[in-house]
């Protein structure tokens, strides 16, 4: 990108309704110093690859041709106006454009542009619009570009749909015309670089302490446990909690399409799938790594979601000495998620009669923990239902726990608790074989009970 032509990577921070005569100025002022820095390196490439030691002259210099350009339009810029179109130019040339900011903000989990004039954020599970704006469609294509290219990917009418990491870890998904019909969309889910720990899950009201207390104890006794919900319901934070319980002696391998899960434990093996390179060539998938990961030595395995042809795999390893294994997947309810198994496994491509995936399914899981996203934003454990077995051709489930919701107070935030439903657990012997004390108490109503004991 060389000569005078104006550059459409440059970011504009409100809406186009709401720009005032000012903001026009210090983007036109903004504009015209990027396009001059251009001229004078001849690439853009250039600028974007200069250590930290060339970025301070670099600033220097966009400093010095802003007040040149600022003069020659006659524009009075403060210091704040300066410091505005500084901060333009180098998130422009060094970052992502106008999202870099909400890229830096711990309090946005969630990232989505729906073409250049829209820009939602997710703060505290609630989506919001932003007033920042792209330029043009050819501006979001530009920072979509800048994401992937790095990663050796490529986005383009013969390849409009792309997924992809950035350096931290946050997920990247865009999609381009003539698929999307309103122009480029871009939606970035963020790495969490804190991870939540029992205790925030608690505070947050996600489960209780009694429920802890009970998970705690399943994971020790080396339960395999499936961890459902809908999107964005927090089944990767309970996912990591639950990891968190696996005793440090184990060996355990982890496998993911972004690694995110962050286990404190000293054995532990990552392993992330990999994508197609721009040639088709090249893909790793959860499926290879799950086989894989069997020849491994491993004490436990932890797949971040089952989304396919691996579900076989994961159930065979779990009926075949791989016990305590954990792993999350999109579902509706504990049922749906077992129906959604079962898809799954028929996706490996076995001719298997449906008895039989079933029989297979009722003998590897043993426990469900359903995760839902309420209206208010919050996240919490809505069912843990224990898998019983199979009469008949069904496989038969029961409620251990669930979040009953009692309405919404006067600032729409979700009222209820979660309680037992006073079923007791078929594998009580498994938590005495090792040492766990979960009292049968801890299943009854409140009501019913001789006394706290958590």
């Amino acid at each position: 990108m060389a000569g005078r032509e104006a550059p459409s990577g440059l970011l504009n921070h409100v809406s186009a309704e709401g720009l005032s005569a000012k903001k026009k100025e210090l983007e036109a002022i903004a504009l015209e110093t990027l396009t001059r820095l251009i001229d004078e390196f001849g690439d853009k490439a250039v600028m974007e690859k200069m250590n930290a030691a060339e970025q301070k002259n670099f600033h220097e210099k966009v400093t010095s041709i802003m007040v040149r350009v600022a003069a020659e339009k006659q524009s009075h810029l403060s210091q704040l106006d300066k410091q505005k179109v500084v901060q333009y130019v180098t998130d422009e040339v060094f970052g992502f454009g106008p999202i870099n900011s909400l890229l830096t903000d711990p309090t946005v989990t969630e990232i989505m542009v729906n073409g250049y004039r829209q820009v939602y954020v997710e703060r505290n599970g609630i989506i919001h619009k932003t007033d920042i704006t792209f330029r043009d469609d050819a501006h979001v294509l530009h920072t979509i570009e800048k994401i992937v290219t790095p990663l050796g990917r490529r986005i383009d009418e013969s390849s409009p749909m792309v997924d992809a990491r950035l350096p931290d870890g946050s997920r990247v998904n865009a999609i381009i015309p003539p698929l999307a019909i309103k122009g480029p969309t871009l939606t970035i889910r963020k790495f969490a670089t804190d991870s939540l720990s029992l205790e925030d899950l608690i505070s947050n009201g996600t489960l209780t302490q009694e429920i802890a207390h009970f998970l705690r104890a399943c994971v020790r006794a080396r339960l395999n446990i499936i961890v459902s919900g809908g999107t964005g319901s927090g089944k990767t934070t309970t996912l990591n909690v639950l990891s968190g319980f696996i005793s440090g002696s184990e060996r355990i391998i982890t496998i993911e399409d972004a690694a995110e899960l962050q286990l404190k434990q000293e054995h532990v093996i990552t392993l992330e799938s990999r994508p197609a390179n721009s040639e088709g060539k090249g893909r790793i998938t959860i499926h290879d790594l799950v086989r894989n990961s069997l020849r491994m030595r491993p004490d436990r395995i932890v797949v971040g979601e089952v989304r396919g042809g691996e579900a076989l795999d994961m159930m065979q390893a779990m009926n075949t000495g791989h016990d305590g294994s954990i792993s999350t997947l999109h579902a509706n309810s504990p049922r749906d998620a077992l129906s959604r198994l079962e898809t799954m496994i028929l996706m490996a491509g076995m001719d298997l009669p449906h008895r039989a995936i079933r029989e297979q399914i009722a003998s590897a899981i043993d426990l469900i923990i359903h995760q839902s996203r309420y209206p208010d934003g919050t996240r919490k454990i809505s069912q843990i239902t224990e898998v019983v077995g199979m009469e008949g051709d069904t496989i038969t489930l029961q409620d251990l726990f669930v979040f009953r919701q009692s309405g919404l107070n006067e600032r729409g935030r979700v009222m209820g608790k979660h309680v037992p439903t006073g079923l007791t657990p078929s594998f009580m012997d498994k938590f005495q074989a090792f040492g766990e004390n979960i009292p049968l108490s801890l299943f009854q109503p409140v009501e019913n009970r001789g006394g706290r004991r958590y």
